[in-house]
């Protein structure tokens, strides 16, 4: 259940992000749940294998070259996803740093509440 909860508000703050950012579009809901399942499917899979193989450039940029990371896993899911996409690079870094933030704000409040 908190599986499902989770996506679900990554769809939703996927969604007002695209209101809020003028180069990301999203279609419509199905479109953000979509999104959700397949960022959570990528950082699953994908992220760590990024991590790994660019981990010395992590380490000179102390750590600044996961934001740069997060946003290649944006533009990685506007390729399979039909229905979203981001105008740019630097629009997808935006993207994911305005994310993660209201992610962990979102997930912190849903904790308390328990």
């Amino acid at each position: 259940m908190k599986i499902i909860l989770r996506l679900l508000v990554t769809a939703a703050l996927v969604l007002l992000i695209a209101n809020i950012l003028s180069g990301v579009h999203v279609a419509s809901f199905g479109t953000a749940v979509i999104v959700a399942v397949v960022l959570g499917l990528l950082n699953l899979f994908i992220k760590p294998i990024l991590v790994v193989l660019t981990l010395p450039v992590t380490v000179i940029t102390l750590g600044l070259f996961l934001l740069v990371i997060n946003a290649v896993i944006i533009l990685l899911c506007t390729n399979i996803v039909g229905g979203f996409k981001v105008d740019s690079f630097w629009t997808a870094l935006l993207f994911s740093v305005i994310l993660s933030v209201l992610q962990s704000i979102t997930y912190k409040i849903l904790r308390d509440d328990k």
